[in-house]
């Protein structure tokens, strides 16, 4: 299993970028959340199988169609296993 942090920038608010991000990890079946920061980027974090995690960090590479994505930061941390669902952190 794997953890990973991303930070995203580009055109992410205003754009369902986290309502988004939660359905496609959902369908992934990753735990995790994901927030808006004050600075214009979006945070998340992924818990899950690896494959999964390398299939939800391509689609953070596009988001949503009305986004625009110009960098991913992504930094792997230690699986922890404690989170249930995906949720949207406000």
């Amino acid at each position: 299993m794997k953890r990973i942090h991303v930070y995203i920038s580009g055109r992410v608010q205003g754009v369902f970028f986290r309502a988004e991000t939660q359905r496609t990890a959902t369908s992934l079946k990753l735990t995790g959340w994901v927030r808006n920061m004050d600075d214009g980027r979006v945070e998340a974090v992924f818990e899950g199988e690896p494959d999964e995690i390398e299939r939800m960090l391509d689609w953070c590479h596009q988001g949503p169609p009305a986004s625009r994505v110009d960098r991913v930061e992504a930094a792997e941390e230690a699986f922890t296993g404690t989170m249930q669902g995906f949720r949207i952190v406000y």
